[in-house]
């Protein structure tokens, strides 16, 4: 029945892959009738030469207020301190994130505001910059041109029809344009003046380079489309502006007006560092994860030699121990693989990523069951468990579930999707509420030693089991705090190209905790953890005889609560 289970689990996982995709560093978003003020597209740490490049289309405001002039639309690329955390104040509740003023900001910050009624976008750049903006600009008709438009007979003159540029030919090289991969766009690049096969194709097609550092005002132009609007920009980091950035949507009349009005987009973003597509701090974690993993893997046949040295002292327990090594290893093999693909590709491959998610279930599932087992004393004192305990399986169990859920849901999702937030919190409390939970069984151990060693006579072998039950606890609570709260503050206080330490400590600390763990529960004779107490009639018997010296200088042989290890012990 348990093994159907963990079947189901694991095509459910592998069907909710399917269906979600994977986690890659070209992002795709599509968001329909969507009513937030803010929405993040994505952080990334950007090297030197690190480039960014944005192309929104289907741009469409299902309802509008009356007066839609004065709000501000568009998006921003502003520098984080930490991951996702801004560095300029300008999120107040009533002031829009898309008009801070110069004094107000410090590090890089770019605007990018769309105005529907003129056709353009305003890009304003503020704080030092350092970054070269790659885009069409918005070229004014010529004056001849301009009277044409205004005249009586014409069309064009009708106000409520906004301006478009060329509207004969602008839609169908949008379309190709809007089509293609953001990355090809830099074949596109030409200086200003290059000469075309048709002139308003050439002025469609024209990207115009922007050092920001001098220029901090530009016009972009903005496309419309049947209702629809559009337009693309590519982003260079220079060197003195690399650095942790936040890209984000911003939709100021549902803040201003108190009212939420839908609006709709999709959004293609590509952002890459200088031959990876990877942010700075996880260009290193390919090496990284296939390091640790042949730490774990050694460390894994270690253990196996033990156990096949001392394997009539065995229980079943340290097995799953084994398996749990194993997976660990393998698990970490499939994420590197995952990050390779990801560096030189911009997405991983659906089957290796299918492999990394599947491993992570199952080393996720056996590290939490284990630790629970050995809290319980299963298979090394006893072979029932009680119903309390039995309860805690049943919690975590399920919670184990919902955490992988949680975490596959995170990496298949893009960041401006409504679920990533709501699913990144469920990860962090549920994974809580695991870590405290395998702490009862050990807790509920060490009060059963303490009442036990004063009651059953036992004392010196429980006070031996009392403080290796103590140490496990210890050990246990350290990993989680330092796993889940230190490694996270140090992340947060260490530069963005050296955030990857984070998933390093975090690997260390799990081999040190899984070898000191293997350590204080190896199956050794010796180990007072392992030797089971005797009933009271045989303790009492083997008193009896030696009192009496009838077997004086004889020794037996006894047969431990295990069945298969036989020892030899003087009666005297």
């Amino acid at each position: 029945m348990a093994v159907d289970h963990r079947v189901y689990v694991g095509a459910g996982y592998l069907f909710l892959l399917l269906l979600t995709g994977c986690k890659a560093r070209i992002h795709t978003l599509t968001l329909k009738n969507e009513t937030r003020v803010a929405v993040d597209l994505n952080n990334f740490g950007f090297l030197a030469n690190g480039t960014l490049d944005v192309n929104l289309y289907s741009l469409v405001f299902t309802e509008k207020p009356a007066n839609f002039s004065p709000h501000h639309v568009g998006f921003s690329f502003s520098r984080s301190r930490v991951n996702g955390i801004l560095s300029y104040t300008a999120e107040d509740t009533e002031l829009c994130p898309l008009t801070p003023t110069q004094i107000s900001v410090t590090k890089p910050l770019i605007l990018f505001l769309i105005d529907i009624n003129s056709s353009s976008v305003n890009v304003k750049a503020l704080g030092k910059q350092d970054n070269i903006l790659i885009a069409r600009q918005k070229v004014e008709p010529p004056k001849g041109q301009r009277k044409r438009r205004d005249a009586p007979g014409n069309k064009e003159s009708n106000p409520s029809q906004p301006v478009v540029n060329n509207p004969e030919k602008p839609s169908n090289d949008l379309t190709k344009n809007n089509k293609d991969n953001v990355i090809d766009n830099q074949k596109n690049v030409k200086e200003p003046g290059e000469k075309s096969a048709s002139a308003g194709v050439a002025k469609n097609a024209t990207r115009e380079k922007f050092e920001l550092a001098t220029i901090n005002k530009v016009t972009l132009a903005l496309d419309r489309v049947n209702n629809t609007y559009n337009f693309s920009f590519r982003l260079e980091v220079g060197p003195e502006a690399e650095g942790p950035y936040t890209l984000t949507f911003h939709y100021c009349p549902n803040k201003s007006t108190g009212k939420r009005y839908p609006y709709s987009f999709t959004v293609n973003v590509t952002e890459r560092n200088p031959g990876s597509f990877l942010s700075a701090a996880e260009i290193p974690l390919s090496r990284l994860y296939i390091g640790m993993a042949g730490f774990f893997f050694t460390a894994a046949m270690v253990w196996v030699y033990i156990l096949m040295k001392h394997r009539y002292s065995v229980f079943k327990i340290h097995w799953l121990m084994a398996a749990l090594a194993f997976t660990k290893s393998i698990s970490l093999v499939f994420h590197s693989i995952n990050y390779h693909f990801i560096s030189t590709e911009g997405q991983p491959l659906k089957g290796w990523a299918v492999m990394y998610y599947i491993t992570h279930l199952l080393k996720g599932a056996l590290l939490f069951i284990t630790l629970a087992l050995i809290g319980t004393g299963w298979a090394f004192v006893k072979y029932i468990l009680s119903d309390k305990e039995k309860k805690i399986f049943m919690i975590v169990i399920p919670l184990q579930v919902l955490d992988n859920v949680a975490y596959i849901i995170i990496e298949s999702t893009e960041e401006g999707n409504r679920e990533y937030n709501q699913w990144t919190q469920v990860l962090f409390l549920v994974d809580l509420i695991c870590c405290g939970a395998v702490l009862f069984p050990v807790v509920w151990s060490i009060r059963h030693l303490q009442e036990a060693s004063t009651t059953d006579g036992k004392a010196a072998m429980n006070l031996e089991k009392l403080k290796l039950f103590r140490h496990y606890y210890v050990m246990i609570v350290c990993y989680i705090y330092f796993t889940r709260i230190i490694a996270i503050l140090l992340e947060a206080t260490m530069p963005f190209q050296w955030q990857w330490c984070y998933q390093f400590l975090v690997e260390v600390s799990t081999l040190i905790f899984f070898v000191l763990t293997g350590y204080k529960f190896r199956p050794a004779s010796n180990n007072p953890y392992l030797q089971l107490p005797q009933d009271e009639e045989d303790v009492e018997m083997d008193e009896v005889v030696t009192e009496s010296g009838a077997l004086e200088g004889i020794s037996k042989v006894k047969k431990t609560c295990n069945g298969r290890d036989r020892q030899k012990e003087s009666t005297l």
